[in-house]
């Protein structure tokens, strides 16, 4: 059976920490800015821990 290709849309976009963890930034924080608020603009700033399901799926296409 063929080696596994990296998704390298979806590399871009997670990154694995040292124990395992998927990060990935917060959305929302691109465009449409004027109506946010300060206090959700900068809790948008920092990455987020993708959880469940889905860092599972994640994890399979970025190995």
């Amino acid at each position: 059976m063929p080696k596994k290709k990296t998704h390298k849309g979806a590399a871009k976009r997670f990154k694995e920490t040292g124990t395992g963890k998927l990060m990935h930034a917060r959305i929302g924080h691109s465009h449409i800015l004027e109506k946010k608020s300060p206090k959700r603009k900068r809790k948008l700033r920092g990455e987020a821990v993708l959880g469940g399901k889905h860092a599972k799926n994640v994890k399979s296409l970025i190995k």
